[in-house]
């Protein structure tokens, strides 16, 4: 009672100016954006920023795209800049290609990069191969951009993870993203490269919120192409992965760190050109190195990181051979039991991590 009588004598000025400070202590609630939302509000912001920029693919416009990524697009650009294709990757794929070379700046959406497999040749050979060429005389600044990898119940033709096939080609940038902040930075910085970019999403990742940094709601917010990010910090065991996985790699590092042990866990963000230099760092810090992916394991990403640990300076630094975890070396069956012991889940990786740390 005494203290409720002493802030009824109080003035009201010092009642109010306690309840503010009290008040402004809240943390402010972070804002969540979905993956999906991330892409659409990046490749708004391009679109806006630059009247070259334009986007073609199946069911892009009028039906706002068939994962709602391009959503309320069509409505504020129109037909000119928002274009719906026929059902033909071969031909919307080198008509986006062709006017890269004359000098515009396309985004050609896959519904899914399986069925870039369709365009592969005007990728590869038109796409990639052209600036080397022509002797740098001519850019290709076009971004090919979908789905990628295995999705849920959609089976073999419908479940291949593509970052080795295009990781493999020189001429092509190869970017993975795995939450909102990567999903905005990589497609702006996509769009505004001169090369051509094969921008490789998740469809389990569309509609996933993340916390999405102030920094992040930048029109002028771009993540440099070719530079990876550690997620975790960690002493005993680096953990490198990209898109979904990047997800369970973070799970399996907060179960093993109930049990002592800190895993270094490296977000790639980028494909090819790949940022060996903060995986090499990382491993000569921690001494053991996992990989994971949810492509096949013959000559996968995962290969190609222990490769160049092998060829490089982080070698000597190795207590136990590097372990990669992979989706297995078979077609992606329907059933879903088998699915899901066709891609890595969490308890792989923990066996994976006790296994190296020999535990």
């Amino acid at each position: 009672m005494a203290a409720v009588s002493g802030l009824v004598r109080r003035p009201l000025q010092q009642v109010s100016g306690m309840l503010r400070r009290r008040f402004h202590r809240t943390t402010p609630a972070a804002l969540q954006m979905t993956v999906r939302d991330a892409i659409n509000q990046g490749m708004d912001e391009e679109l806006e920023r630059d009247e070259k920029v334009f986007l073609l693919g199946e069911e892009v416009a009028q039906y706002d795209g068939a994962y709602k990524v391009s959503r309320g697009l069509w409505k504020k650009y129109g037909d000119k800049r928002i274009i719906d294709t026929p059902i033909s990757e071969m031909g919307f794929a080198g008509i986006a290609v062709g006017a890269a070379m004359a000098g515009l700046r396309p985004i050609c959406e896959f519904m899914t990069f399986n069925f870039s497999m369709q365009a592969i040749d005007q990728v590869i050979n038109s796409a990639a191969k052209t600036y080397y060429m022509s002797g740098g005389l001519q850019c290709v600044p076009i971004v090919f951009r979908g789905p990628n990898g295995a999705s849920a119940g959609v089976a073999a033709q419908h479940s291949q993870c593509f970052a080795a096939w295009y990781g493999h080609c020189p001429g092509l940038k190869v970017v993975s993203p795995w939450n909102s902040e990567d999903a905005k930075g990589l497609i702006k910085s996509a769009i505004r490269d001169n090369n051509p970019v094969v921008v490789l999403e998740n469809e389990l990742m569309y509609g996933v919120p993340f916390e999405f940094p102030t920094e992040a709601q930048s029109k002028d917010f771009l993540i440099p192409i070719g530079k990876a990010k550690v997620e975790r910090q960690g002493t005993h065991i680096t953990v490198v992965s990209h898109s979904r996985p990047v997800g369970h790699c973070l799970e399996a590092a907060t179960v093993l760190s109930k049990e002592g042990i800190e895993c270094e866990v490296i977000n790639m963000r980028t494909i090819r050109p790949m940022d060996i230099d903060t995986i090499e760092a990382s491993v000569m810090k921690t001494n053991h190195l996992i990989t994971v992916e949810g492509g096949w394991p013959q000559f996968g990403v995962g290969a190609e990181i222990c490769a160049r640990i092998m060829e490089g300076p982080a070698f000597n630094f190795l207590d136990a051979p590097a372990v990669r975890v992979t989706g297995a070396d078979v077609p992606m069956p329907y059933a879903k039991i088998l699915e899901d012991n066709s891609v890595p889940q969490v308890k792989d990786i923990i066996f994976a991590i006790k296994k190296t740390l020999n535990i």
